[in-house]
């Protein structure tokens, strides 16, 4: 592996672990308390400060800060939350007798997902147990000319 692979490997394992603990730390109980102190204390001092646009100008341009700083960060744990559940169900579906083509929905497109969607409401439709449900789709999926 080259240096300069090493090095953006690096600072995305530094920055992969930074952003789980920040949102850890920021989603806690705590961090809410602290934000709704900091609020408090910003109403709290309005009167000292008459109420000023200054005043004001402070705690929109600290939570609009705030704000789009975490998003960033919940974007990134969330999208690595949905790669490790992907791939988690990948597996399941692999190792199951689910059909293989459900191991990568994500990439699907919209109508493909429809038609997968209306597939399930005709057979739970039917009521079936789970077993006879599975080999009626499978048979759908497989059957002659379908493909």
């Amino acid at each position: 592996m080259s240096s300069s692979r090493r090095r953006k490997r690096a600072v995305s394992d530094r920055f992969r672990v930074f952003a789980v603990r920040t949102a850890e730390g920021l989603g806690s109980h705590w961090a809410f308390a602290v934000a709704v102190l900091v609020v408090a204390l910003w109403l709290i001092t309005g009167p000292l400060f008459r109420f000023s646009n200054a005043w004001q100008l402070v705690i929109n341009t600290a939570t609009t800060v705030v704000t789009f700083l975490m998003v960033f960060l919940i974007q990134t744990t969330q999208n690595r939350d949905a790669k490790a559940i992907h791939l988690k169900l990948d597996e399941l579906i692999r190792s199951s007798r689910a059909r293989n083509v459900f191991a990568d929905l994500e990439d699907a497109s919209d109508a493909e997902l429809a038609a997968f969607k209306e597939e399930f409401r005709k057979l739970r439709e039917k009521r079936l147990p789970p077993g006879p449900a599975a080999d009626e789709a499978h048979r759908r999926v497989h059957r002659p000319g379908s493909h």
